[in-house]
């Protein structure tokens, strides 16, 4: 084992390793806050989960237009220093929603929480793709993955605790974490734009306008957005596990903060076990086939929240659903960073970035007004029919593009290799 993990680590350069570990930090902060927040919202407030599904939307919505400009600013201006500022301000926000006792002021909050706290997004996995070369970037993804789940292994069981405590201590946590981590990055780690050269070896240099307009380059390439469209049908089902799921369990089956935190902890060791293994088998499998073998795991594990009502029940639908993540997230990440033309990739990962920003806009309301209004397993029956649709347009995507298991990367444009069918 131990020779094992030493030719892993081997395998990829101490830079990747480094942010590795700092999205570590990261995350065990984010996980103490995240998965418990829609509770936090209709306990304080005393609101039901339709309004709280309002607000969790207006995030979104807000942060996907500050990730269209994020994208832009981070091909323009590189991504340490939108990373930088994404953390910095993630503290001051967190510490201002923990101190708010009128929900009329989380709105215009959020607003701006969206707006600003979305610029840093793009940054990231831009950050990973600049790190490693194409042939990497999926493995490398799963090994975020890993590391990330050793996260969720510590941070909801912990926010669980807390929680039942003293809600507000989760927000000055995670606020001190973001401190820190900004502190890694300064220190720790260097820019990663890559150096775009002319002819004559001349750095080229867009005008702000000229960066905004290259958003028509990925928004004209038919196979990206079809992915696109795709993975926003299957994540509109799998970011409910981590927003509506809490309400659900809590409402309908009495389960408290920890117990759902258990069924987190129970996903992040499933990844942890896992994911080199799996990350390893999906080497040279095609890639949308692979997507909609995923969402199959997603299709059978949230239908069957509303099938059955037995806590070991949930769990097993909780290990069902991540067995189709570590497949999913690691290929959903290394296809977008593989269409992006290497001086475009903040902003093609700004338009990946809607496959999330979308389902996180829409989802909690549309979840929150389901539950609210009709038999609230009707969330989870619906949640199967989206991803059964999902699962279909993966597919055709795989029937349309059969012998394209990798896209070709060009300086100019995006596309992939001609087939037969085309």
């Amino acid at each position: 084992m131990f020779n094992k993990l030493q030719r892993i680590y081997n395998d990829y350069p101490r830079l990747f390793w480094i942010v590795v570990g700092v999205s570590f930090i990261d995350s065990v902060g984010g996980t103490l806050l995240f998965p418990f927040f829609a509770l936090y919202i209709t306990q304080k407030f005393g609101v039901g989960m339709t309004e709280a599904g309002i607000l969790l939307g207006m995030f979104s919505l807000f942060g996907m237009i500050g990730g269209m400009a994020g994208g832009a600013l981070t091909d323009r201006f590189g991504r340490r220093r939108l990373i930088l500022f994404g953390l910095t301000f993630s503290a001051l926000s967190t510490l201002t929603f923990g101190l708010v006792n009128d929900i009329r002021v989380m709105y215009p909050i959020a607003v701006v929480v969206g707006l600003i706290g979305g610029l840093s997004g793009p940054a990231h996995n831009a950050m990973i793709a600049d790190i490693l070369p194409e042939e990497k970037r999926q493995e490398g993804f799963g090994i975020l993955r890993v590391v990330g789940n050793f996260a969720w292994i510590i941070g909801p069981t912990i926010g669980g605790l807390i929680a039942k405590q003293n809600f507000f201590a989760l927000f000055v946590i995670d606020a001190a974490v973001s401190c820190v981590v900004a502190a890694l990055v300064f220190r720790l780690i260097p820019e990663t734009k890559p150096q775009v050269q002319v002819e004559a070896g001349v750095e080229t240099h867009e005008s702000i306008w000229q960066t905004v307009l290259g958003y028509r380059v990925a928004l004209r390439d038919f196979a990206f957005m079809a992915f696109i469209v795709a993975s926003v049908l299957m994540l509109l089902v799998y970011q409910q596990a981590y927003g509506s799921l809490s309400v659900f369990l809590r409402d309908q089956h009495g389960i408290d903060p920890q117990g759902y935190g258990f069924l987190m902890t129970s996903s992040a060791i499933t990844v942890v076990l896992f994911q080199f293994g799996v990350s390893r088998w999906l080497r040279n499998k095609a890639p949308f086939l692979m997507m909609a073998f995923g969402t199959l795991y997603y299709m059978v594990g949230f239908t069957m929240f509303g099938l059955f009502s037995n806590y070991l029940w949930f769990v097993t639908a909780i290990v069902i659903i991540t067995v189709g993540e570590m497949i999913v997230v690691p290929v959903s990440q290394a296809l977008a960073a593989n269409f992006a033309p290497e001086a475009m990739r903040g902003r093609y990962m700004a338009v990946f970035g809607f496959s999330w920003a979308i389902p996180q806009t829409i989802g909690p309301s549309a979840a929150g007004y389901i539950m609210d209004n009709f038999n609230p397993n009707l969330l989870w029956y619906l949640g199967g029919v989206l991803c059964a649709l999902s699962v279909l347009s993966y597919y055709g995507l795989h029937l349309k593009l059969h012998k394209e298991e990798r896209f070709i990367r060009r300086d100019e444009e995006v596309k992939a290799v001609p087939t037969a069918a085309d």
